[in-house]
């Protein structure tokens, strides 16, 4: 089957959206899965991370395979605030650097704490934002990079130009925070729930780069569903980096998408409160568990 091709039933997925894993012990890892599927199969109730207007019609037609009650109480974002496993400090540098610039005008650049590329990818990240002239905070963890503690492997030249105002550069930034600064005006994103969530809950549209799991179809999700961003198809080339962050930054397509995705975040903000979908949820799940014996 081709990669390009949609795959039956799961429109407007594509073959290469399919999750995928790398491990070197497959057999093990299906059989994981297996455990898991059973398991919630067989469990008294769902709790998702998501809220009703969202993904309404996906959990309707999944609930079909796992009859037990659903409770959509999401965001979770909104309930807790914003804690950090990474044994890297946050660098709260990256706020002030923030309320230098105008409103919308910054494009915030994190791939999450797993995620590993390879020089050549490094470099075309690099150029592609340089070349986009627009300006950006990029969050580069020490280690990601093969053959690389941290910035070693930039063009020469590249960190004084950015000196001089267009970009900044940490090691890992308190993401919540940034996404709610006034100045951030995209997010190029590996689409891991959590992240994209948060995107979402501060009306952040997107450019998405997806490596591996559950961030394949939800990167599709972004761009061709909910329309809130544009997915890098072709993987890191610094041309179509430079295309997307016009297109989400500068051109007025990026209008578009920041009104989609405010009109999604005004809803986030009503599920949350007393009679929203997500507030009923949560008070049916208390009933729910109160009614055991």
């Amino acid at each position: 089957m081709k990669l390009e091709a949609l795959v039956p039933s799961l429109e407007p997925l594509k073959v290469k959206d399919l999750p995928k894993f790398q491990t070197n012990d497959p057999e093990s890892a299906c059989n994981m899965l297996e455990l898991i599927v059973q398991g919630t199969k067989g469990a008294r109730g769902v709790i998702w991370n998501t809220f009703k207007d969202l993904e309404e019609h996906e959990l309707e037609a999944l609930s079909q395979d796992f009859p037990s009650p659903h409770f959509l109480i999401g965001p979770f974002q909104k309930y807790f605030p914003a804690s950090s496993s990474s044994l890297i400090a946050q660098d709260q540098t990256s706020l002030s650097w923030l309320d230098q610039h105008p409103p919308k005008s910054v494009l915030y650049v994190s791939f999450g704490s797993l995620v590993r590329i390879e020089e050549s990818q490094f470099l075309e990240i690099a150029w592609g934002l340089s070349n986009s002239k627009q300006p950006f905070l990029w969050v580069v963890r020490p280690g990601p990079i093969k053959g690389s503690e941290w910035l070693e492997l930039l063009p020469n030249g590249f960190l004084e130009r950015i000196v001089k105002g267009i970009g900044y550069i940490v090691k890992w930034a308190p993401q919540q925070d940034i996404l709610a600064h006034p100045a951030i005006g995209g997010f190029w994103t590996h689409n891991g729930w959590n992240s994209t969530l948060e995107s979402v809950c501060e009306g952040v549209p997107m450019i998405s780069s997806p490596s591996f799991g559950d961030q394949l179809p939800i990167s599709r999700y972004v761009s061709d569903v909910w329309k809130i961003g544009v997915k890098l198809e072709n993987g890191f080339k610094r041309s179509e980096i430079e295309s997307a962050i016009r297109r989400v930054m500068v051109d007025e397509e990026g209008l578009e998408f920041r009104n989609k995705i405010a009109n999604i975040t005004e809803k986030v903000n009503l599920c949350l409160k007393k009679g929203g979908s997500s507030y009923s949820s949560l008070e049916d799940l208390v009933n729910y568990i109160l009614s055991f014996p």
